[in-house]
């Protein structure tokens, strides 16, 4: 499993965020863009105490073309290359639009660009209601905790739930929550199973509990712009946190570990008898791997030895802590939590590939 920063570290960047970030509602009408000649790009937002400049980042750059539907290939050619077409192209479209978004911002960026029925689940207050909620379970250990652009994730390891999966081969129950404040996923409390030979995670995707960023459009009035407080909808949250708690017991409950692991065990008995380069590669294009992935893929399972189904699903977590960048190696992670739920003509599609 890929390490992340420190718990204390963790929160202590949340609570320099939750200082620094806001929240609005604003008339797409009452947004411009504008764009220098090196291509950088600046929101300017119409507030009630005067113009705020806000840079932006490049996930809200996505995101505001994908609202004007401006393809953002051409979005980013005509920021490199023609900084005021793309102006005059955003700024045309945002006048004529009648929508109001919800634009987050964090460090005078504006880091999302949203729908008004987005609906806010902070990493503040998750952190907050769910660490009393993992410090409670027996013998528990933060494996890896970060805090990306786009997400942050919370990785944790209860010892004493274990299972053999062959001899001297032992894997742990464990859980992982996810959420994203931008509109990159949902909230999601899944199963994680930890292989104590390589230290490798495998995510139950499939197991857990999901809550969508989706709520009531908020009322307010369309000429003007509304900052949230940080008690707007503290009650739905509060009720959806106790969920958590449960979703988080039943995630580590033995019968549960157990239903997962013994999943992953059967894949033991699936021989790879075709050639592995060809099985990588139809991994590879089914989900969509590049080439240093792939490559990293088929080395572990070479090094490892072991040519069958357990030893991909080992070969695809454990080249998860090679990866840079820390949501690619979870999503690393989540692919073994996928392959292990593959039906048997799917893995015969791999295992026999020449």
């Amino acid at each position: 499993m890929k390490n992340g920063r420190s718990l204390i570290n963790l929160a202590h960047e949340l609570e320099r965020q939750l200082a620094s970030k806001r929240d609005m509602i604003v008339p797409s009408s009452m947004m411009l863009c504008h764009t220098d000649e090196g291509g950088k790009c600046k929101m300017m937002i119409d507030e009630p105490g005067g113009v705020g400049k806000y840079d932006i980042t490049n996930l809200a750059r996505r995101q505001l073309a994908e609202k004007l539907k401006i393809p953002f290939a051409y979005f980013e050619r005509m920021r490199a290359e023609q900084p005021g077409l793309l102006d005059r192209n955003v700024n045309t479209w945002l006048q004529t639009d009648s929508e109001r978004r919800m634009i987050r911002t964090l460090d005078g960026h504006v880091r999302a660009v949203l729908s008004d029925r987005y609906r806010r689940l902070d990493n503040y207050d998750l952190a907050e209601n769910v660490l009393p909620i993992l410090q409670k379970l027996s013998e528990v250990r933060f494996e890896s905790v970060e805090l990306t652009e786009t997400k942050m994730y919370i990785k944790v390891i209860t010892p004493r739930t274990q299972y053999e999966m062959a001899p001297g081969d032992v894997v742990q129950a464990g859980i992982v929550i996810m959420n994203s404040e931008v509109g990159h996923g949902t909230l999601s409390v899944q199963p994680l199973i930890y292989r104590l030979i390589c230290s490798n995670g495998l995510i139950a995707a499939d197991h857990g509990l999901r809550k969508t960023h989706v709520g009531r459009i908020s009322q307010t009035d369309e000429e003007a712009i509304t900052v949230f407080r940080d008690d707007t909808l503290a009650a739905d949250d509060t009720a959806f946190f106790l969920k958590v708690r449960d979703v988080v017991e039943a995630a580590v409950s033995e019968a549960s570990f157990l239903q997962v692991a013994q999943k992953m065990q059967r894949t033991l008995g699936i021989k790879l008898t075709g050639d592995p380069v060809k099985t990588i590669e139809v991994l590879a294009n089914r989900y969509a791997l590049n080439e240093v992935e792939r490559a990293g893929v088929l080395r572990h399972l070479i090094v490892d030895g072991d040519l069958s189904a357990y030893g991909l699903v080992n070969a695809v977590t454990h080249y998860s802590q090679d990866v840079e960048d820390y949501d690619r190696a979870t999503e690393f992670e989540v692919l073994g939590g996928k392959l292990i739920d593959l039906a048997a003509s799917e893995w015969k599609g791999l295992a026999e590939a020449a």
